[in-house]
């Protein structure tokens, strides 16, 4: 069996010095994993959207996702999330049409959620709903 040559050698180590001095500059990401457990009925989707307090209530947010309800319960996860200051937003679309829908006198007719569940009166608010992830994955239960 013939040994490496110099050149070989030499570029496997430049490879792997690379992919070690990559990996030590990426920042650290965790996954905020979000469950609600008391969804009215399975008709429909749940809508979640994960927002910094420049997305908040401004649109689907920095990550989102459409979950199928089973048994009135969703689950989902958002991954690779920086360290940073977040709030979460969720609304069962009932009738699937990828919005909320009002009433005439302005209340909701559908049932919605944030983290840290603070459901005071008017619109949600960032400070109200907010939570930080510093260094580890996060797991938040929110009630509709």
């Amino acid at each position: 069996m013939r040994p490496f040559s110099t050149p070989i050698l030499t570029l496997l180590l430049f490879l792997s010095l690379t992919t070690i001095l990559q990996a030590q500059n990426t920042p650290n990401t965790y996954d905020i994993t979000v469950i609600i457990e008391n969804v009215k009925n399975n008709s429909g989707h749940v809508l979640i959207g994960l927002h910094t307090e420049k997305t908040f209530m401004k649109g689907s947010g920095i990550q989102h996702a459409k979950c199928k309800i089973e048994n009135g319960k969703v689950t989902t996860t958002f991954k690779n999330v920086s360290p940073g200051t977040y709030a979460v937003l969720a609304l069962h679309d009932e009738n699937d049409n990828n919005t909320m829908d009002f009433e005439a006198n302005g209340m909701p007719k559908e049932t919605y959620g944030t983290s840290n569940n603070d459901m005071g009166f008017g619109p949600p608010l960032f400070a109200n709903a907010a939570f930080t992830i510093t260094n580890q994955n996060e797991i938040l239960n929110i009630r509709l």
